[in-house]
């Protein structure tokens, strides 16, 4: 069994009570939130790109690393007000988090900030 850390008790405690049992769908998720989760899928995948690329710069790299956490933590920030929202929110929060993507202190407070909103 992986290992419970604070951080990962602080996510789902953040998220748990705004979740059913089942894993959210997108269905229901307002356009705005559907934008800023496409955006992070979107430089998720060309920060790998970019680190497996040959001969990529370590410029290139820090600036792709910056652009998806940057992502990141728009979706953390969101002040996701619709049930929809809040169930593909934590859904999708919930996914990055067991790939041990929501490793910063900025994180976890753009999320509960968010909660407060």
């Amino acid at each position: 069994m992986p290992e419970i850390t604070r951080r990962t008790l602080l996510a789902f405690t953040a998220v748990a009570s705004v979740i059913e049992p089942t894993f959210a769908e997108a269905e229901g998720a307002s356009p705005e939130l559907r934008a800023l989760i496409g955006a992070h899928e979107a430089s998720y995948v060309e920060l790998h790109r970019v680190v497996h690329q040959a001969g990529s710069s370590s410029h290139e790299r820090k600036r792709a690393d910056r652009v998806e956490q940057e992502a990141l933590l728009a979706i953390c920030s969101y002040p996701a007000i619709s049930r929809g929202d809040r169930r593909a929110k934590a859904d999708y929060l919930l996914t990055a988090e067991a790939r041990g993507e929501l490793d910063l202190e900025e994180h976890m407070q753009a999320i509960l900030h968010s909660m407060k909103r």
